[in-house]
């Protein structure tokens, strides 16, 4: 395994930590999580991650959104029920 020293510093009221050049990360987001023995582990998230959706969404024409805004002004009826 490849160690190299780095240092910690405050970013306003986060800490970061400069990942040297050699480790650069390819996105723009990762997870960072803490492991059994105290270690933290950053894992790189796929920048293409929720392009899926974002492509299904695009389907939705002019006439959908309309119509579901529509039901959302539309005023339900009070339901009735037994006092508690």
């Amino acid at each position: 395994m490849h160690t190299i020293l780095s240092r910690v510093f405050n970013n306003g009221n986060s800490q970061a930590v400069r990942i040297p050049a050699e480790f650069r990360l390819n996105t723009q987001r990762v997870t960072i999580s803490k492991n059994a023995q105290g270690d933290l582990v950053i894992h790189a998230l796929d920048s293409q991650r929720g392009q899926a959706l974002l492509a299904a969404l695009q389907d939705f024409d002019a006439d959908f959104i309309e119509q579901l805004e529509a039901n959302l002004q539309e005023h339900l009826p009070l339901q009735e029920r037994e006092d508690l």
